[in-house]
C-alpha cells in the first residue's frame, strides 16, 4: 500500500503542471488525500472491517469532498485533478494509469448486489462532469469528453463526447497520438459529431437552394 501511495504521489508532478514542490503536494491536493484514505479504506475492506471502513471512506468525503466506496478497486497511479463532486461506486474497477476530474460519476443503475459500476481500462482520461454508468466497459487509453453521459461500453482507443455518449472513430494518426499523449483532454481537438452532422444539414440546405434557383431560371427561360 505504501508504494502505490508513493506512486500516486509522484504522478501529480507528472500529469499536474501546476504542482511545484512536494510540501504543496501533500497539503494542497484533495484528490492524494481521498486517494491515501480510499488505499486504507479499502484495506479495511478487504480484511472484513466494513464498518471502519465506511466511517473512514465517510470521513474523506467530508474532508475532500471526493466520495470513492471502500469496496472499489482502484489500479496504480491513479490521479484525481481537482477532485470536487467525484463519486466512485462500490463495485467500480479502476485499473492503472488512468486521471478524471472534477465532478466524474462512475455510478450503477441497478439496486441489486453484485457488478454494477463501471470497468475503466489502462490509461483513460474522463473529463469533467462525465457520468459513466452501469457495469460497462471503457477500452483502454480511450478518452471520455467533459460532461458525457456513458451506457455503453467503449472500445479502446476512442473518444466519446455527447449525450449520451457516441463513440468517434477516429483516423488511425489521431488514435496513436491518443497513446503517445495519453492524459492530454484538449476539448479544443476531440471530435464534434453534433457539430459535423450540422454542419452536414447546412452544407445540403445549401445545396438544395441552390437547385431551387437553377430551377427558377430554368422556368423564366
Amino acid at each position: 500500500m505504501i508504494r502505490l501511495i508513493k506512486d500516486d504521489f509522484m504522478m501529480i508532478f507528472e500529469r499536474d503542471p501546476a504542482a511545484r514542490s512536494k510540501l504543496e503536494i501533500i497539503f494542497c491536493y484533495p484528490g492524494l488525500h481521498a486517494l491515501v484514505f480510499h488505499r486504507v479504506a479499502h484495506s479495511l475492506w478487504k480484511h472484513h472491517l466494513m464498518f471502519f471502513a465506511r466511517v473512514l471512506a465517510h470521513f474523506s468525503r467530508w474532508v475532500t469532498g471526493i466520495e470513492i466506496h471502500p469496496g472499489a478497486t482502484i489500479g496504480k497511479r491513479f490521479f484525481i485533478d481537482h477532485g470536487m463532486g467525484v463519486v466512485i461506486g462500490e463495485t467500480t474497477e479502476i485499473k492503472d494509469d488512468v486521471t478524471i476530474y472534477q465532478g466524474v460519476t462512475l455510478g450503477g443503475t441497478s439496486w441489486t448486489k453484485g457488478k454494477r459500476h463501471p470497468t475503466v481500462e489502462d490509461r483513460v482520461v474522463i473529463g469533467a462532469g462525465a457520468i459513466l454508468l452501469g457495469p460497462i466497459r471503457i477500452g483502454h487509453d480511450s478518452r471520455i469528453g467533459s460532461s458525457s453521459v456513458v451506457i455503453h461500453d467503449v472500445p479502446s482507443l476512442s473518444t466519446v463526447v455527447g449525450i449520451p455518449g457516441k463513440v468517434v472513430h477516429r483516423r488511425e494518426a489521431i488514435a496513436k497520438d491518443a497513446v503517445s499523449h495519453s492524459y492530454d483532454l484538449s476539448h479544443a481537438t476531440l471530435p464534434d459529431p453534433f457539430g459535423d452532422a450540422i454542419d452536414g444539414l447546412r452544407r445540403s440546405i445549401q445545396e438544395i437552394h441552390a437547385r431551387l434557383i437553377d430551377l427558377e431560371k430554368q422556368n423564366r427561360e
